[in-house]
């Protein structure tokens, strides 16, 4: 039981899922290649060849038959396949750079925004020191008798 119950939980896997559903899509399509193949590039070469068609392209030796048409008719579908999936891929990579720059420039137009609500929204910050006026040394904003020179400084009253 313990076995049915870890089959299922890898079965029922995201991965495992979206590998079978590209299965049975690459076999789909596979069927779509070969017919493109088989019922339209070889008849269409075969106007150029005098009408001579690969698949009957049989060697003999001895007994056995070597069927060279059929090799050079899978051979054009693998090419036409690989072709395929190149362009698809090429296709889906330059359209996810276009939604990478657009998430960018969007992320870039809020950040602006938001920079600019945060310089409205200007805080008083009070200062750390200040210049005692009666010998110019810095002190503790706070301070209300200069250490250096013991001069009484002027407060300011809190409202």
């Amino acid at each position: 039981m313990k076995f049915l119950k870890e089959f299922k939980e890898f079965a029922m896997k995201g991965n495992v899922m979206d590998m079978a559903v590209g299965l049975v899509i690459g076999s789909a399509f596979q069927a779509i290649i070969k017919s493109l193949v088989e019922d339209i590039i070889m008849p269409f070469t075969a106007l150029f060849t005098g009408n001579v068609d690969y698949t009957s392209w049989v060697i003999q030796v001895s007994n056995a038959q070597i069927r060279i048409g059929s090799f050079v008719t899978a051979i054009i579908n693998f090419l036409i396949i690989a072709l395929s999936v190149f362009l698809a891929l090429k296709c889906i990579i330059s359209l996810n750079k276009r939604l990478e720059k657009m998430n960018k420039e969007v992320e870039g137009r809020i950040a602006k925004k938001i920079g600019k609500n945060r310089k409205e929204e200007s805080v008083d910050v009070e200062p750390l020191t200040k210049i005692c006026p009666f010998c110019l040394s810095e002190i503790k904003y706070k301070a209300t008798r200069c250490p250096h020179c013991t001069s009484e400084l002027e407060t300011e009253k809190v409202k």
